[in-house]
Formats: C-alpha cells, sequence, structure tokens
C-alpha cells in the first residue's frame, strides 16, 4: 500500500459514463446505509483506523468508531489474516436517515475488504467477504438481490424491498449499491454505482442468501458463449505470443481485439442464421467478449 492515506472510492450514480456496462453480468444489489464511512486495517505493528479522509487517534476519533473497535477482538483478528487489505465499512450513527431500529445503531456494518495492487483497488468478492466476517462475527451488509444482466427497472424494484436495518412499517433504506465483481470501466478502475431512493420516488437475508433473478436475456452474451470458445482464445494468445517473442500483459489489448476480431468477422453470418437475423448491439457484444477473455485466462489479468 502507498504512504498516501486510502479514501474508499466514490461510489458513482447509474447512469454516468464511469460505470457505463456495470449491468452486464452477476450484479450484486446492496442496501446503502447512511452513517459515516469507516474503515479499519493493521500495518505490521498495529491496529489502525480511519474515517472517509483521515486516520484517526483515540484523541481525535469520529463519532466514536476508533474507540469502540479497539475492543472488537474479530475485527483485529480479520485485519492481522489480512494484513495489506483495507476493511470498509459503515458505522451506523445518526445522519440524515432516522428509521433504522433501535439495536442497529453503533455497529460497524462491513461492505468491502479491499487492498491496492499496482495503483488499483481490488475488492474481494461478495462470497469472501461473508465468509471472513460470519467466521470473526463481524457484522455486514448482505444483498437485497443477485440479478443477471439487470434491467433499470429490476434495479428500481429492489429500492423497495431495502429495508435492511429499517424498523418495521417505517419505509426503506437511503438506496442501493450495485457490484459487479467482473466489471472495470474504460479507465480500468473496479467502480460500484448506486441509486438513491429519494431521487426515484420513492429483506435482506443473511441466512437463506439473497435471490438470484435471471434478468434480462441478452442475445449478445449468447453469441459469444457459443463462438468466443476457449480453443479460439488458445489459439489467439498463441499466435499473438510467437509474433511477440513470447507473451506479456501489455499485449492484453491486442489479444482483446484480435478475439472479438475474429468473432464479428469470421461468424457473424453463422450468428445471424442461429439467432435469426437478430438486434445486435456491437458495444455490449464486445464487453461479453471481455468478460468471456477475463473468465477463460484469468491468470493473465
Amino acid at each position: 500500500m502507498s504512504d498516501e492515506y486510502v479514501k474508499y472510492q466514490h461510489i458513482e450514480k447509474l447512469g454516468s459514463n464511469e460505470v457505463d456496462g456495470v449491468m452486464i453480468g452477476d450484479v450484486y444489489i446492496f442496501p446503502k446505509i447512511d452513517g459515516t464511512n469507516a474503515q479499519a486495517w493493521y500495518d505490521g505493528e498495529k491496529m489502525c483506523y480511519g474515517s472517509r479522509n483521515r486516520e484517526l487517534s483515540l484523541d481525535n476519533d469520529n463519532a466514536g468508531f476508533m474507540t469502540a473497535m479497539v475492543e472488537d477482538v474479530g475485527l483485529t483478528e480479520l485485519c492481522k489474516a489480512y494484513e495489506g487489505h483495507r476493511v470498509f465499512g459503515e458505522w451506523l450513527v445518526p445522519h440524515s436517515l432516522k428509521t433504522y431500529r433501535d439495536d442497529a445503531w453503533r455497529k460497524f456494518y462491513i461492505f468491502d475488504i479491499a487492498t491496492i495492487v499496482a495503483e488499483k483497488v481490488a475488492h474481494l468478492h461478495y462470497d469472501i467477504v461473508q465468509t471472513l466476517c460470519e467466521a470473526n462475527e463481524l457484522d455486514y451488509i448482505p444483498p437485497i438481490r443477485i440479478i443477471r444482466n439487470p434491467a433499470f427497472e429490476d434495479i428500481l424494484k429492489t429500492l423497495d424491498q431495502n429495508d435492511f436495518l429499517i424498523r418495521d412499517g417505517e419505509g426503506f433504506g437511503e438506496g442501493v449499491v450495485l457490484k459487479n465483481y467482473q466489471f472495470e470501466n474504460k479507465y480500468g478502475r473496479q467502480t460500484w454505482a448506486k441509486v438513491i431512493t429519494s431521487e426515484f420516488k420513492e429483506k435482506h437475508n443473511k441466512t437463506m442468501g439473497a435471490p438470484i433473478t435471471k434478468g434480462t436475456d441478452m442475445v449478445e452474451e449468447h453469441i459469444v458463449i457459443e463462438y468466443v470458445t476457449t480453443a479460439l482464445i488458445e489459439k489467439t494468445i498463441a499466435k499473438i505470443s510467437l509474433d511477440n517473442d513470447g507473451w506479456n500483459s501489455k499485449l492484453i489489448p491486442q489479444l482483446i481485439g484480435r478475439v472479438y476480431h475474429d468473432l464479428v468477422k469470421e461468424h457473424s453470418f453463422d450468428f445471424c442464421k442461429k439467432f435469426k437475423n437478430p438486434t445486435v448491439n456491437f458495444k455490449i457484444l464486445n464487453k461479453f467478449c471481455v468478460i468471456k477473455i477475463k473468465n477463460t485466462k484469468p491468470e493473465l489479468f
């Protein structure tokens, strides 16, 4: 990690260019809770605690977060086991939303565990975060739903399902956060999206897991599944490696471009015939192509 203070990333509004493509693939939709951003980490010698913008001390705390967390053995054990990672969450103290249950306040609800690799934030998948939190008896934020290729209407429906920590009969939470763990934006950043309830006029389930919904069936995904085969990807890697006296990560854009080029040039007639002259969004087709390459050869990325 850099010596510069690590702030939690900005969550972009759904629809902004920063999260273009975030809804392609498996999207985990989480409640957004309204407290104060907090984090904890182990620096190799001691436990450290922070707010969104600064490191804390007992003499210069933030709403009592550090004072409460120094006694949390589970959090300490997790941070020591994952030295170099930041444990991010929401310290739930009164802010704008006042309808949380009485027993929900002054608790640390973990929503991400992340590190920085080559100056890029790398988040642990929710399944790992959930396992670590439960093993250490820590509070965390579970997803409301998991939807593959959701439409915008699917996201809006979750706003009325967000009663996480809310008193019975007193409405819904602040909004939702969308996390696609395979998504990187056009700048190469893993970025989350958000939808705020109040801006769209406007139960959780830890034990059974969030419901998995199919969402929108995209022909572009079916085309990639059918025609971007492991053999095609490996053949392309071999050709590029031969042309460049070996493989290195700088050749990834060439790999993506050549596989996509072969898909369109060699198989357009085939997929038009198979899928009965579909309407194809080639921008989305390219995004699914990238996902298929990453899933097939994760060791290259």
